[in-house]
């Protein structure tokens, strides 16, 4: 997604508030897809406190995206940690 994409797309998120135009009018007049400036519109109303209930804010998303790759890298050391104590584990009785 280039940089014009989202200027578009902030610019989209300004014309529905702005204007009172429908998320498909805005999207329509500036060549944004109404599912994308949907979302859009709903996260920057999420990031505003003003999202549905449990709607996360951008900033959560990220930590919770950091969170999860964290997460994953630790599994993944702690299974290597696992093979490699099963391994000396054998070797030490040998």
């Amino acid at each position: 997604m280039g940089k014009k994409s989202n200027t578009s797309k902030r610019d989209a998120v300004v014309l529905v508030r702005s204007s009172g135009k429908t998320v498909t009018e805005a999207g329509r007049e500036i060549g944004v897809s109404p599912e994308c400036l949907r979302n859009r519109v709903n996260q920057h109303r999420a990031d505003r406190g003003q999202g549905a209930a449990g709607a996360l804010t951008s900033d959560e998303k990220e930590e919770l995206r950091r969170l999860r790759r964290e997460n994953r890298e630790q599994q993944q050391t702690i299974e290597a940690l696992k093979k490699a104590a099963a391994f000396f584990a054998r070797e030490s009785t040998k």
